[in-house]
């Protein structure tokens, strides 16, 4: 019979958040919703409504960066398997992907002339998919769309995924295991 070390800490349980997330993706696309509909109710839609998307998009990225620091944290305390951290990351990601695309289809909606590689007459579903491939192509560090943002609004917006991106998969992802360790070690 073995007996417990008086020095190791008891690992705490951490469970992915499922209904968190499910009501995360429910605030990102009402957010989007509600926007567009706004956005609808004008004839012409000034510089408020762009304004409206960028202050969305930061609050949004504010957001998205504070939950993954924490998440990191608290998935390293508890002892979380690599491959389920690795599983919330990309819940995350995808969030993060949907929402950007969302934004971006905003500024779309709002003037048709934000992105050059969208036609002017692309249907709602098309730009839609559009906006979430332009989306995925910046998160992952692909470095070619024929999307390109043309508007100062769309470049604050697309730059503002990258930098999000960067942070997300280059000092969170990597920093995992070398934090599971310092915290295993403290």
């Amino acid at each position: 019979m073995s007996t417990p070390n008086p020095e190791t800490k008891p690992a705490t349980s951490f469970q992915i958040p499922v209904a968190r997330n499910i009501a995360e993706f429910g605030l990102i696309i009402a957010w989007w919703l509600c926007v567009l509909w706004l956005v609808s109710q004008f004839e012409t839609v000034g510089l408020w409504a762009s304004l409206l998307v960028i202050i969305g998009c930061w609050v949004k990225t504010v957001f998205f960066g504070t939950e993954n620091l924490k998440q990191l944290y608290d998935s390293a305390r508890s002892d979380l398997s690599h491959h389920r951290f690795l599983l919330l990351m990309a819940i995350n990601m995808i969030q993060m992907i949907l929402s950007f695309a969302f934004d971006f289809h905003l500024l779309y909606t709002i003037d048709r002339h934000s992105f050059l590689g969208v036609a002017s007459e692309a249907s709602f579903g098309v730009a839609l998919f559009d906006f979430f491939y332009l989306s995925t192509l910046n998160f992952s560090f692909f470095g070619y769309s024929e999307i390109l943002p043309q508007t100062i609004v769309a470049k604050i917006v697309n730059l503002t995924e990258i930098v999000l991106a960067f942070i997300t998969v280059i000092f969170l992802l990597s920093d995992f295991v070398s934090l599971k360790e310092s915290l295993r070690k403290s």
